[in-house]
């Protein structure tokens, strides 16, 4: 078998160094049964959205096989599972609990702690209800009121189950790809829009992490952002890349730890800025006790004259959706951020690659992947002597399963599913990822 390899001393090689895996509501779970339809059922059955027309009607059955998955992530040997609620399977629309749904998870949080492993809750990973986008989503300032009592919902529920609650899964794809390009639900377009929808979902997390804090106070309460580190192609397209930076990555985060946007708001004309209402920036500043981080590939930029910047076409080596593999920019967002803010203990969320996969006698050798990991793992270990306080990773992801835009069409997990049977296979990656956990001390 491979196995990576990390300096003897590693903080990756520390027993309290957290490793776990990672999945999303909807792109797992299947079985609609009580649960209401959301934003993502209704772009799947809008024509020619998924690139292979498929929904997430079934998906991995994970709600069927919730019992038999635990079992997988055992096997794995990981120390936690992050996992997220589905908004629209735990509330009616008049905002009383569902049972039925609260009831799988709540089976699933004991099956979890039961095997010592450790539940982070993401409470958004995207699928909003249909009923609240009908009323205008995340363009409507009333949603982040909706997702505040949704919060409390769900905590009230769980009790005491839960080790993490994390409030938003990457608040940049909800916004910029959801109501400014429109190439995930809800597909609204136009630039009107993804700054609003952006001000509204960073206003739901700071309205979520007050109910984090006054009624779950004793779990690690905090959010998950996505970075995709700007390259300037010369020295030329420097300034244009620092405002695509501003624009797709410290829009995000500068809220939450500075109470303030981007400089780049006060340039922007005012038909798309956000309505910012007084104490909103405080709001969405409130401490928070961790950041997770979900970290992919990088871009490459020049300036633009009519929009500023371009994005340039990723560079080879490619991934199998198509993103450039290259690892020193881990390092180089981590070391960034750490010099930026004031960061709390910084968990990395997410980080992975789609490759091609083929199952062949019972075993998939995705020796690509492993490779992918193998210099991630390095350019994490590269950040953490440089000084940033990294507590915990968790690979993207668990299993295979509905990726978004893409359909069944592209495989992340380090677990093969052939989704006809449903049988869950390991693949060579997450048999390294087994052996490296275990060779903690």
């Amino acid at each position: 078998m491979n196995q990576f390899e990390l300096p003897s001393g590693s903080r990756l090689l520390e027993k309290n160094f957290t490793y776990g895996v990672a999945t999303a509501s909807f792109q797992i779970e299947g079985s609609a049964d009580t649960r209401l339809p959301c934003i993502w059922d209704t772009f799947c059955a809008t024509p020619g959205k998924i690139a292979d027309n498929s929904n997430g009607f079934v998906a991995c059955e994970h709600v069927k096989r919730w019992k038999e998955d635990v079992e997988l992530i055992e096997s794995l040997g990981v120390d936690a599972y992050r996992l997220s609620i589905s908004w629209p399977r735990v509330m009616h629309q008049d905002g009383t609990p569902n049972e039925e749904g609260l009831n799988f998870y709540i089976q699933l949080l004991d099956a979890l702690n039961a095997k010592n492993i450790k539940p982070y809750v993401t409470l958004y990973h995207w699928d909003l209800p249909q009923y609240l986008e009908d009323e205008g989503g995340w363009l409507n300032r009333e949603t982040a009121y909706r997702f505040q009592e949704y919060t409390k919902l769900v905590v009230k529920a769980f009790g005491d189950r839960v080790y993490s609650y994390a409030t938003f899964n990457e608040p940049f794809c909800s916004a910029f790809l959801g109501y400014e390009v429109g190439i995930h639900a809800p597909g609204k377009i136009g630039k009107e829009y993804g700054r609003k929808a952006a001000h509204h979902i960073l206003l739901a997390h700071g309205l979520g992490m007050q109910v984090l804090n006054s009624e779950s106070p004793n779990t690690q309460n905090g959010i998950v952002l996505n970075f995709t580190p700007c390259y300037a192609n010369s020295k030329a397209d420097e300034a244009a890349t620092a405002y695509a930076d501003d624009y797709i990555n410290q829009w995000y985060a500068k809220p939450i730890f500075d109470k303030a946007y981007p400089d780049i708001i006060d340039s922007m004309p005012e038909w798309q800025k956000p309505d910012i209402h007084e104490g909103d920036l405080a709001i969405i500043g409130q401490p928070i006790d961790f950041l997770g981080i979900n970290f992919y590939t990088r871009l490459k930029y020049v300036a633009d004259e009519q929009n500023i910047y371009r994005e340039l076409p990723p560079q080879e080596p490619l991934t199998d959706i198509g993103w450039e593999i290259y690892p020193q920019a881990f390092t180089d967002l981590l070391v960034d951020l750490n010099k930026r803010y004031d960061l709390p203990p910084v968990f990395i969320t997410e980080n992975g690659a789609a490759m091609a996969d083929k199952l062949e006698n019972g075993r998939v050798n995705d020796i690509d992947r492993v490779n992918y990991y193998q210099a991630h793992f390095i350019a994490l270990h590269n950040a953490i002597e440089q000084g940033v306080n990294v507590a915990g990773y968790f690979a993207w992801s668990l299993m295979d399963n509905f990726e978004w835009a893409e359909g069944y069409l592209k495989r992340f997990g380090i677990v093969y599913v052939d989704y006809p049977t449903q049988t869950r296979t390991i693949k060579e990656s997450g048999l390294c990822y087994k052996q490296l956990i275990s060779s903690r001390k």
